[in-house]
């Protein structure tokens, strides 16, 4: 199994906030495997696992539920690297994280977005993708939101508010760093991840914009080494994540939102021995382990959220997948009978080096 890998950038003031919260920074580093070097070294890749351990070890040692919001409160377009120039300057809000949706692979490879409009109501929605049973990703998600909401304010204006954040997790005890990061209006134990704010909000014209500028960041990000095969399946894998709740993943349903023949994706996937339908069920086999195990969801919820019909489907398939049902599982949570990495070895399905956010 390929690993994930984040940009070292990702850590940028854990220090100061691990020290702040009473923890040995350079301890904490070494016991999660990582050389306390990566914090001087913004641009070099390490694996995202370990970092996802940094920040729970961090938060669970030091009581402080919102370390990753704490990290997130001084976060600067600069921490994207040459994305953040890229998306600095571009007309529109719209213009800027439509940039970001695209090159987010570079940024983060476990972590998706996308931009939904209704009517006038926008949602970016993050899903986070973990990579063993069991493992915690609050930090991470709420790192990678607060970095999100700072962003959209550097851009926009600082006063600028979220209509409202939405959380999968449950609420902290102490919830005035969310309430100060992210506004009054947040909701948790909900079915995502994900900000609302208006189209407003993404038509709003960026009066700063520089087009100079634009050509010089995507210069620097045209030098960047080209995507190889496993990249671009990490794409595949990222638009059957996001299209999972809405009943219609389908490879015809994956080609039209990656821009590519139905044709093309089966190749690259063949090329790999791997299918559609077996890249499908993996992405499903970790979703559900997360929701059955980690949420409070109702196995009802929990079919909808995998794109079963019924949920006697998703019964169905949760036993031929683990031997077990899905009721006995979540009733015994044992980890015995379940497989310790949520993505099978012979998947074929690559993660890409993947920053700030």
């Amino acid at each position: 199994m390929a690993q994930s890998l984040v940009r070292a950038a990702c850590l940028t003031h854990y220090a100061e906030v691990a020290q702040a919260s009473g923890l040995n920074p350079l301890r904490m580093l070494l016991d999660a495997g990582l050389n306390p070097r990566v914090l001087d070294e913004p641009d070099l890749m390490i694996p995202g696992d370990k970092v996802g351990r940094l920040l729970q070890d961090s938060a669970s040692q030091s009581g402080n539920e919102s370390f990753g919001l704490c990290m997130a409160s001084s976060r600067l377009l600069s921490n994207l690297g040459p994305v953040g120039l890229l998306i600095r300057d571009q007309e529109t809000l719209r213009d800027s994280l439509n940039l970001l949706v695209r090159y987010l692979a570079t940024l983060n490879s476990a972590l998706s977005l996308v931009i939904e409009e209704v009517g006038g109501t926008v949602i970016l929605r993050e899903r986070l993708l973990s990579g063993r049973v069991g493992e915690p990703t609050r930090q991470r998600v709420e790192l990678a939101t607060g970095v999100m909401v700072r962003v959209i304010r550097q851009l926009i204006g600082r006063d600028w508010q979220p209509q409202r954040v939405y959380f999968e997790h449950a609420a902290p005890k102490d919830e005035r760093m969310h309430t100060k990061m992210l506004g009054p209006r947040i909701a948790f134990n909900q079915e995502f991840n994900g900000i609302v704010c208006t189209q407003a909000d993404l038509d709003t014209r960026n009066e700063f914009a520089d087009p100079a500028m634009i050509r010089y960041a995507q210069k620097l990000l045209d030098f960047a080494p080209p995507a190889d095969e496993a990249y671009i399946l990490d794409d595949v894998r990222r638009a059957i994540l996001l299209l999972l709740p809405s009943g219609r993943c389908s490879i015809e349903q994956v080609s039209e939102h990656m821009g590519v023949m139905p044709r093309t994706i089966q190749r690259r996937l063949t090329e790999r021995g791997q299918t559609f339908s077996c890249a499908m069920n993996d992405i499903r086999k970790q979703l559900a382990l997360r929701y059955v195990l980690e949420s409070k969801r109702s196995l009802t919820e929990v079919a909808e959220l995998l794109g079963f019909t019924a949920a006697s489907s998703f019964s169905r398939w949760y036993q031929n997948q683990f031997g077990c049902s899905a009721k006995a599982a979540r009733a015994g949570k044992s980890s015995a009978t379940l497989p310790q990495a949520l993505w099978p070895r012979d998947s074929g399905i690559g993660l890409r080096a993947a920053s700030g956010m």
